[in-house]
């Protein structure tokens, strides 16, 4: 046992010093140990396998726009990375999904983007789509995906231990500490981070939609809408996302910083 706890100790000391970034326009110092050529390799498969099924839209003008704002927020990202001397690969590529019952839109790791075209009614112009896909693509430069699966495979990594630890007690004590972990680590670290995460890509969005040339000021309404549009919500520890009222607060928060990138739009 003394072996194993030693040997556990070492890789987990490995990955902590050799997995350590730092997320582009926040700052923020991160734990990504999963290779970022992996993250990529599944993140392209995944979006094959989705657009695969997906219904295109056919609406020239509406997809021209969802391209126009996706490459010049990508634009913004290289912009970024090269100003933090920061590398970074991303395969960019935007497809807009006819899908009217989805308020909804992603982008993987790598640059693979998809809109819905249920979430159009909300952002109703150019600039509060930029809002939404500002946020998404935040997500993908500071690697929160691979944040997610990182911290999923360490609270597997901590909870095989605590079950090996109480291997030799009886199924009910050992049943009460499982069960007391998986709150813990349900409530205390998962959804937190998930929060934690939606408030920086909430963050950088704002930064990227400015140095693109959209007004972040947007992101207030475009919020608002959504809040609106919502219905019964659980509390807020108890989800990965913050309230909306939470939200929005913050996003006025970080205005500032986001205007000081901000100059009309000019570029093509």
């Amino acid at each position: 046992m003394k072996i194993l706890k030693l040997t556990c100790l070492t890789i987990f000391t490995a990955l902590l010093f050799t997995s350590c970034s730092t997320v582009p326009g926040t700052g923020r110092v991160q734990f990504t140990p999963i290779p970022s050529g992996q993250m990529l390799s599944m993140s392209i498969s995944q979006y094959g396998e989705v657009i695969g099924k997906a219904k295109i839209s056919k609406d020239k003008k509406t997809t021209a726009m969802v391209r126009r704002v996706g490459l010049r927020i990508a634009r913004a990202v290289e912009d970024l990375l090269k100003e933090e001397d920061i590398e970074m690969k991303f395969e960019w590529e935007f497809n807009l999904i006819d899908d009217l019952k989805q308020a909804n839109a992603w982008c993987m790791p790598g640059g693979k983007i998809a809109v819905y075209t249920g979430i159009l009614p909300y952002t109703k112009d150019e600039t509060g789509l930029a809002v939404v896909m500002g946020h998404e693509v935040a997500h993908a430069l500071a690697r929160h995906g691979n944040e997610r699966m990182s911290r999923g495979l360490g609270v597997a990594f901590v909870g095989m231990g605590l079950g090996l630890f109480l291997n030799e007690k009886d199924p009910a004590t050992r049943n009460i500490f499982m069960g007391a972990f998986g709150a813990a680590a349900q409530y205390g670290v998962i959804l937190p981070f998930g929060r934690s995460q939606e408030s920086e890509a909430d963050r950088l969005g704002l930064q990227l939609m400015a140095r693109a040339g959209y007004d972040p000021n947007a992101a207030i309404p475009f919020w608002q809408r959504m809040a609106q549009a919502g219905g019964n919500k659980p509390p807020e520890f108890l989800s990965t996302h913050p309230s909306n009222e939470t939200r929005i607060e913050d996003i006025k928060t970080h205005l500032p910083e986001a205007l000081i990138h901000y100059f009309p739009l000019q570029r093509p």
